[in-house]
């Protein structure tokens, strides 16, 4: 028997074991129902495990593709922020903030500031010497570091920049100048570029290409630090300020100046030359004498004349296109050129000049076999030496220095034909005086008529007119001599105008009357009539009354070389001889005015002046100017020259020339005072009058009032 709940579960079973005993309520079969719920639990499996949490990634439409198949559209994920990492981050950030809200960097002080700059440039002077030892030890070794030292020219930090460039020029300046060969380096061709070298030559080669680039971009630096200063135009990222800008452009200047006067026989002289002729016109004083002296000193060290004609181009051309509107020291230059050498030596050109070597039929000729032998030995040693003398011929010298002074000439005229009322005519005219020697005698008489028109012009000022005359004279004073010309009316112009020159410390005429009076009188001794040398005697000792003392010694000292060029003067010491007609002071013909009628009056009154020198030469001449004997002047007097004189008793800085001596008491250590100076008589007639008058009653005014008509 079985239970109930048994019979039940067979029969459950019975139903699902057997096809006749199943439920078919169901239309589906019993294993597909299993296969089901298997697929749908291995689906389940597969789907990958993602947070629920994560957020949907949105889509965004952009502009569709169109294809051949049709339109393709396109889309573009939006990125999703965080939002809890942007708060991690927004938190962060206001940490930091309230970190640096707390600890403020501290500002430092001007003492702390100044120390902190003093130690910056202390290392950048030390990075400097340290650079430049190294390229001064081993110049073709190092000479990579010439650029390393070079981009400290672009120093960026604002404290210590202007003084770092400043450094960086001038050192660069001094290694040129030291480690710059003696010859100008040329660029290899082709061919010795492919030719195989010793390693020796090429590192030379290595070196001299390395020296030129960097030289060539060292002037390109300084060119352009006084071009950005000359249009006051800075970068916004210049750390250097236009005020010191100034600073840094005269530096540069003034490493130009110096290259080009060490410098001139290396390559890039003419490009230096070119950046220097224009800044010898600038604005700013300082600059313009900087320039003026560098080419100064060229002009007189350059013994070849290479140099010298390539700045005299320049300068001409400068001069031409400002239309002769520039500043007169330019011209004043040319005043150092060395051209008048090339005259000193005309008696030594024809042995400066090589030697003609015989041909061989001369020595066939004349010579044995073994004298042919010893004489081409001979001539190939001299040879050799010429080559190692490396001279220039005398030839060679004189075409460069004809060459220069041409240019020279052709400016000097051209401003006395077009610009006769510039301020650069006293320069011409002192240029012209200089090199007159070396004019052409085809143009006196046409230069001569020039000068004189100008002086009749008026438009001259008084030293513009001495010029004038001087450059007459030095005219006439060399080739001009086989001319028959009379300049009488440049001699009536000096007579003159010399009450005119200008008494005072200021003045710069005195020392050109005294080169006039030099030329006119002196040199030109036997062209000179009496009369003439009377006239100018007088009125030199009549100028000596009312000017500076040193001006009156430089007319004294001419006086005396008139009086020993022209011995027949001395009797214009005698008052007693008498002559036919009156001395006419006011005439100006010096032939005609009867100075041979006058006495030297004045030197009587220049012999109790208050200046020492003054005082003995005006007894000196009184006199009779004597060479011996107790009135005979002293070897530094006599010795000199009327312009040496002046020159060296100047009174330029307002002080007594020769000073004022100190006269001290003839007894040491007694000092006289108060009654010591009076007699002794007269201090007691003194004492007893005082005691009277102490003795007295005092006066009663009011008595003389009561009877007083008043």
């Amino acid at each position: 028997m079985m239970d109930e709940d048994d019979l039940q579960l067979m029969k459950d079973l019975g139903q699902r074991a057997s096809f006749l005993t199943r439920d078919l309520s169901s239309s589906e079969p019993v294993h597909a129902k299993k296969r089901k719920h298997e697929r749908i639990i291995d689906k389940y499996e597969k789907i990958p495990r993602t947070l629920q949490t994560a957020p949907e990634k949105e889509l965004i439409h952009l502009l569709p593709i169109k294809d051949k198949s049709g339109i393709i559209p396109q889309t573009r994920e939006k990125p999703v922020t965080d939002s809890n990492k942007d708060e991690e981050d927004r938190e962060e950030a206001r940490e930091l903030e309230e970190e640096i809200v707390e600890d403020p960097v501290r500002e430092l002080t001007i003492e702390e500031h100044l120390i902190e700059r003093k130690k910056k440039l202390q290392e950048k002077k030390m990075h400097i010497a340290a650079l430049a030892s190294a390229i001064l030890s081993d110049p073709e070794s190092n000479i990579k570091k010439l650029k390393e030292l070079r981009s400290m020219l672009m120093e960026q930090d604002p404290d210590v920049a202007v003084t770092v460039r400043k450094l960086v020029i001038v050192s660069l300046m001094e290694l040129f100048k030291d480690i710059t060969p003696s010859y100008k380096i040329r660029p290899l061709t082709e061919a010795e570029k492919s030719t195989k070298i010793r390693k020796e030559t090429q590192k030379l080669r290595e070196f001299e290409e390395g020296l030129v680039s960097q030289y060539k971009f060292y002037l390109e630096n300084l060119e352009q630090m006084v071009k950005d200063w000359k249009q006051r135009k800075l970068k916004k990222s210049n750390v250097v300020s236009l005020k010191a800008y100034k600073g840094l452009a005269e530096v540069s200047v003034k490493s130009l100046c110096e290259l080009l006067v060490a410098l001139s026989h290396f390559n890039f002289h003419n490009n230096i030359i070119v950046l220097i002729v224009p800044l010898m016109n600038d604005g700013s004083k300082s600059i313009s004498e900087m320039c003026c002296e560098a080419v100064k000193k060229l002009f007189k060290q350059d013994k070849l004349g290479q140099a010298s004609l390539g700045v005299i181009k320049v300068i001409s051309g400068f001069v031409k296109g400002r239309n002769y509107e520039v500043r007169p020291e330019m011209l004043k230059t040319f005043l150092c050129l060395r051209i008048k050498e090339v005259e000193v030596k005309k008696d030594t050109e024809d042995i400066n000049k090589p030697k003609k070597f015989m041909t061989f039929k001369e020595k066939r000729k004349t010579l044995s076999r073994m004298q042919r032998k010893w004489k081409k030995a001979e001539e190939k040693l001299e040879r050799e030496l010429r080559e190692a003398e490396a001279s220039e011929s005398t030839e060679k010298k004189l075409k460069l220095h004809t060459e220069t002074l041409n240019i020279v000439f052709v400016t000097y005229f051209r401003i006395l034909k077009k610009a006769q009322r510039s301020p650069l005519l006293p320069a011409v005219l002192e240029g012209l005086a200089k090199f007159a020697h070396l004019i052409n005698v085809e143009f006196f008489d046409d230069l001569l008529v020039v000068l004189h028109t100008l002086i009749e012009s008026g438009d001259l000022s008084y030293q513009e007119s001495l010029h004038c005359v001087q450059t007459a004279f030095h005219i006439l004073s060399g080739q001009g001599d086989v001319l028959n010309i009379d300049p009488m009316k440049f001699y009536t112009h000096l007579y003159k105008t010399l009450f005119k020159l200008h008494a005072g410390a200021t003045n710069e005429g005195v020392e050109i009357v005294l080169q006039c009076l030099d030329v006119m009188l002196t040199k030109r001794r036997k062209q000179v009539s009496q009369q003439r040398a009377l006239a100018f005697i007088k009125r030199l000792c009549t100028l000596a009354l009312h000017v500076l003392p040193n001006s009156s010694i430089g007319i004294l000292a001419t006086t005396r070389i008139l009086m020993h060029t022209f011995p027949k003067t001395d009797l214009l010491l005698d008052s007693e001889s008498q002559g036919s007609g009156v001395f006419l002071p006011e005439l100006d013909e010096p032939e005609y005015c009867n100075a041979q009628n006058t006495a030297l009056w004045e030197l009587y009154a220049l012999r109790r002046h208050y200046h020492p020198i003054v005082q003995k030469l005006a007894a000196h001449l009184i006199a009779g100017a004597p060479s011996e004997g107790s009135e005979a002047l002293k070897p530094e007097l006599s010795r000199r020259s009327a312009a040496e004189l002046f020159e060296a008793y100047s009174m330029a800085e307002m002080t007594f020339n020769p000073p004022v001596e100190t006269s001290n008491p003839k007894i040491k250590g007694k000092v006289l005072q108060g009654d010591s100076f009076l007699n002794e008589d007269l201090n007691q007639l003194l004492k007893r009058y005082s005691n009277e008058l102490t003795t007295e009653s005092p006066l009663d005014f009011t008595k003389y009032l009561k009877t007083s008509p008043f």
